[in-house]
């Protein structure tokens, strides 16, 4: 495996680009492109947020007794006034992509709620009060207004602010030291083709659904934290799609055929990708800095795994809704 991920790093066209495999333990990392990096260096990690917020979540319901049945607008009192959704959805619903919320709201409307303390909220109140599609459970359908209500009650249970609760219950005791909302100086800047993009600001209430910068250290040091901790695991990847769903669903995973678990993020001038198998203890992440190199991080982390699974990963890697 490593001859393999330094065979494919050394052909990319991406300007910096930075694969990592960690099998029970045991990292491999490598990097290529024109721009040097190293397993310090930051990425914008889009959806791969998602992961954090949901990992957090969960722990931090378990330590107050908190079931993932809860219903939401319970843990939300603030927000029951404007509360236009079905009062029956929970947060394992939201969490698993199975609400079933009216998708209206996109990101210019929550930029547009600035940057002050009660961002995350107000984009909470925003997809309640736009009420619900479908059924809570009838289907999947990926929309991060989900993540904007969990990240809300995220800062709800815990009493503190939503990037608060995700350094104290989930950073800070697993040692991601290297991973949160400011730009770094270790960041890595983006590319849109020959364009150099800058680092920007990414708007305060999307935070629960794609924030982050974080480096292949701590994206490992992620999957290794949670392959050591069975219940939340155990949570993460049951499914909570049906058989008809276009896709089986986890925890804020998409889950492979071979007990795989994967996602991609996506934003202006960066691409990454994750992919874990939990019985092997595996974790493959790859890392890029240009706008349309998700095809190119989809082969390499398909490849990596298919010495482990046999499975062709590339085109559902490639295709995730993220």
């Amino acid at each position: 495996m490593e001859d393999l991920a330094d065979d494919l790093v050394s052909r990319t066209t991406v300007p910096a680009l930075v694969a990592g495999v960690s099998n029970r333990g045991i990292r491999t990392i490598t990097a290529g492109g024109k721009t040097p990096v190293t397993e310090s260096s930051a990425y914008r990690i889009a959806s791969l947020t998602k992961t954090f917020t949901s990992a957090a979540t969960v722990l931090a319901l378990t330590e107050r007794a908190i079931p993932l049945s809860a219903l939401a607008i319970d843990l939300l009192p603030a927000l029951a006034p404007d509360w236009r959704a079905d009062p029956a959805i929970t947060v394992e619903q939201l969490l698993g992509q199975i609400a079933g919320l009216r998708e209206t709201l996109d990101g210019a409307a929550v930029a547009a709620l600035g940057d002050g303390t009660d961002a995350i909220q107000e984009g909470a109140r925003l997809v309640v009060r736009a009420g619900n599609e479908r059924a809570p459970g009838e289907r999947w359908s990926y929309y991060n207004g989900n993540y904007f209500l969990v990240g809300a009650i995220l800062a709800g249970v815990t009493g503190l602010s939503y990037e608060d609760a995700l350094v104290r219950t989930l950073l800070q005791p697993w040692g991601l030291t290297r991973t949160g909302f400011e730009t770094p100086a270790t960041a890595v800047g983006g590319w849109d083709g020959q364009i150099s993009l800058p680092a920007g600001t990414y708007p305060r209430g999307r935070r629960p659904s794609g924030g982050l910068w974080s480096c292949m250290d701590d994206l490992l040091g992620f999957a290794e934290h949670l392959f050591n901790h069975a219940a939340l695991l155990g949570e993460t990847r049951l499914p909570r799609t049906r058989a008809d769903d276009p896709m089986s669903y986890g925890l804020g995973w998409a889950l492979g055929p071979s007990g795989q678990m994967y996602l991609n993020g996506r934003l202006p001038g960066y691409r990454t990708a994750a992919l874990l198998i939990p019985d092997r203890c595996y974790a493959a992440v790859a890392l890029a800095n240009r706008t349309d190199a998700l095809p190119e991080v989809a082969r390499l982390l398909s490849d990596l795994q298919h010495a482990v699974t046999g499975d062709d990963l590339a085109t559902q890697i490639d295709a995730f809704a993220a």
